[in-house]
């Protein structure tokens, strides 16, 4: 099977209402497709790179699935130790590319795939049928067990999303229930209503305590090219080991000059560097009366991707 971009929601403030809704926990994974064509499974995250060997706990179809000819969409989660989803956790497997690592890793980071919705069913494409059909269908053929679970939805929005920000959670997916599913689209036939906010921004710079990274610069490109500084950082999950990791990675990258366009708030004792590492950064708003700042920014995991693609949102 050829893998496919996945259905992606619009962000709103406001929780959409009437019956033709319900709604689902976002949960803080990684977005992950399950192919199973009959004689096999195969995985692919929503940028179509395969993460199949990542995940053995899925490989085993007659586990939690009454056929073996399907294409799933869900969540590969793993939970902190306060029992939360965690990003950081998740990226620990999904992050792995030394593949003799993961019977080992998995032993310390056991993973969890939230289905919640099925697109393909024993040969036939079941996308465009409409949402309560699809969840009905998928019900019917998944065996829940304990690595595998689908997705209960819920009636009341606002309960939900006040239940996430209790549990300090990231927020709920709405869904309307006569919408089919737009292969590579994004619509407001699925809203998202985030707790806090997150994206993938680049570093610019960092300070040292003790030879030892304390703090990172965050930057972002707008669409002339230009690096802009948008906060700094030095929480978040981390570990001692991992910020030592993070020195290693970042001191050969160092540079004379600022590669801001901007003068950052925090510009004393700074190493300058080039942009090539990416970070999921946690905040709780943008300021954007202060220079399109982040509030309260947290590095939540390091990530894979071009520095040159942590841009500014379009709603920014």
């Amino acid at each position: 099977m050829k893998p496919i971009i996945p259905f992606e929601p619009v962000r709103q403030e406001i929780i959409p209402t009437g019956d033709q809704w319900i709604y689902q926990i976002k949960w803080d994974g990684v977005r992950i497709l399950a192919y199973a064509d009959g004689n096999g499974i195969a995985l692919y995250n929503r940028k179509l790179h395969e993460r199949t060997e990542h995940y053995p706990e899925l490989h085993d179809i007659s586990s939690y699935s009454r056929t073996n000819c399907f294409i799933l969409d869900g969540e590969i989660i793993a939970l902190a130790e306060d029992g939360k989803p965690s990003f950081h956790e998740v990226m620990r497997r999904d992050g792995l590319r030394r593949m003799e690592r993961v019977d080992q890793v998995k032993k310390h980071v056991p993973v969890y795939y939230m289905v919640f919705d099925i697109l393909y069913h024993n040969g036939s494409w079941v996308h465009q049928r409409p949402l309560h059909e699809r969840l009905k269908l998928l019900g019917d053929m998944l065996l829940p067990n304990p690595v595998v679970q689908q997705v209960t939805p819920q009636t009341d929005g606002h309960a939900l999303f006040e239940l996430m920000k209790q549990q300090r959670m990231e927020g709920i997916v709405c869904k309307r229930l006569d919408s089919g599913y737009e292969i590579a689209g994004k619509n407001a036939n699925w809203v998202k209503v985030k707790n806090y906010g997150d994206i993938i921004a680049a570093i610019g710079g960092f300070t040292l305590s003790g030879n030892i990274v304390n703090a990172v610069l965050l930057g972002l490109y707008d669409k002339e090219g230009r690096f802009w500084y948008i906060g700094h950082t030095g929480t978040g999950r981390l570990s001692k080991p991992e910020w030592r990791e993070l020195t290693e990675k970042l001191k050969p990258h160092v540079i004379r000059e600022s590669p801001f366009a901007n003068k950052p708030e925090r510009h004393h004792n700074v190493y300058w560097v080039l942009p090539t590492l990416c970070a999921k950064i946690m905040y709780t708003e943008w300021r954007l009366q202060e220079g399109r700042s982040l509030r309260q920014p947290s590095i939540q995991a390091f990530v894979e991707k071009p520095a040159r693609e942590c841009v500014f949102p379009m709603d920014m």
